[in-house]
């Protein structure tokens, strides 16, 4: 336990819950019944059944709620977004599905590059005032830490900016916020045809400042054919590496380039999408430790087919993340319990796996042990819920069920 408050209490403490505490254990989803969770100072300082509290609860603490028997778990971490950009792209998902291509739309000044134009002609309030309400619904649907990524300013100013605002909406929201730097999301305009000279650019330039910033956690690169080779990647992670940075990858979504040995030969924190990973690169990423991200957002609105290697993941031991992968494009997903419903549906995982791959998996794959698990000492991230059973955070289909959302033992659930 941490040292109480100067009169002697704890923070909080909450009684008459059920704990899904996602702990290891012969307990499906860690679970506790008749169960308190007590915090102080911003740190879990209780999480057992309630015969087991060292006291009376009145002499506990300074603020003892009932919860009527609900279902308490981890705070929700979605550990891949993209929710800081400007603009939206829902004029181009009409046109789509109207018969335009991709191409025909790209052409007439679409995709990615009307979001770069957007991001780049909004200032830090600008984009803070359109990233927040996406911010906003992750929290009221339970979350309590977002990575977010840069990537759509594509040069250096606009990239800075961009990680700016994703640190001012982890202090608005009074969230966990970790940022990526993913200047290798795509060639900026200005560099059509000399995509070698841009990647020099990153190595040289981008990737030194951002470092010097400190406004980054890791650094991210989309490996795939329509974007930037193994090579490129790989001369990129180098650099990012150097700087005492650690790397994730948006890997093998579209074909297999060995995208999830790569993210794993330099010891990456996570390999992203992997629907087209081979047992190879599985194998790779058990041995190094390296989350799979699975994003059935992206997977359902491009109407892929191929299926990421679950059965492999699982006999290997790779953790299984489940993130919305937020972004205007090809997941503009607000709710990450969607994500875990889609995890189950589409890609077959099982409501607890998927509730664990939106905590402690989902937190691992971000590089924090602090959080993702209901336990002593660990921050107080928690969502209390209106459900019968922990499964029905996956079961339900849309819906509010988050009743109260504490991050680091403070409410931060908006109105």
């Amino acid at each position: 336990m941490t040292d109480p408050t100067p009169d002697g209490r704890w923070d909080g403490l909450l009684l008459d819950c059920r704990l899904a505490t996602m702990q290891a254990g012969d307990t499906p989803f860690g679970t506790i019944e008749d169960a308190a969770l007590g915090w102080h100072d911003g740190r879990i300082v209780f999480a057992g059944r309630a015969a087991d509290l060292p006291g009376d609860p009145a002499t506990l603490a300074r603020h003892v709620d009932h919860a009527g028997g609900a279902w308490i778990t981890p705070g929700l971490v979605d550990c891949h977004t993209h929710l800081v950009f400007g603009g939206h792209r829902a004029r181009e998902f009409d046109l789509r599905l109207n018969g335009a291509t991709y191409e025909e739309i790209a052409r007439a000044g679409g995709g990615i590059a009307s979001t770069v134009r957007a991001t780049r002609a909004l200032d830090d309030d600008g984009l803070l005032a359109q990233a927040l309400p996406r911010a906003r619904a992750l929290v009221r649907d339970g979350v309590t830490t977002i990575e977010i990524k840069s990537g759509y300013g594509l040069d250096l100013d606009s990239e800075l900016r961009m990680l700016r605002v994703a640190r001012r909406i982890g202090e608005v929201l009074g969230i966990g916020v970790r940022t990526t730097f993913l200047g290798a999301h795509a060639l900026p305009p200005e560099y059509a045809g000399r995509q070698d000279a841009y990647v020099d650019h990153l190595c040289d330039t981008m990737l030194p400042e951002l470092a010097r910033s400190g406004l980054a956690d890791a650094v991210d690169a989309f490996c795939e054919s329509i974007a930037f080779s193994p090579a490129q990647t790989r001369r990129v992670f180098e650099v990012a590496r150097a700087h005492g940075l650690r790397v994730k990858l948006h890997a093998d979504q579209l074909s297999d380039l060995g995208g999830g040995a790569l993210s794993a030969a330099f010891d990456g924190l996570s390999a992203d999408h992997i629907e087209h990973t081979s047992v190879e690169g599985v194998r790779a990423m058990a041995a190094a430790g390296t989350v799979a991200v699975l994003l059935p957002g992206a997977f359902y609105a491009l109407r892929d087919t191929h299926l990421p290697p679950i059965a492999a993941l699982r006999e290997h031991g790779v953790p299984m993340a489940v993130a919305t992968d937020l972004n205007p494009g090809t997941s503009p997903l607000l709710s990450l319990r969607l994500a875990m419903n889609m995890a189950c549906t589409l890609f077959r995982l099982t409501p607890e796996e998927a509730l664990r791959g939106a905590t402690t998996h989902a937190a691992r794959a971000l590089g924090l042990d602090d959080r993702g698990r209901l336990e002593t000492g660990l921050r107080a991230d928690f969502t209390v819920w209106d459900a019968d059973h922990p499964a029905d955070l996956a079961y339900w289909i849309g819906g509010t069920l988050a009743r109260r959302v504490v991050a680091g033992g403070r409410d931060v659930l908006p109105a």
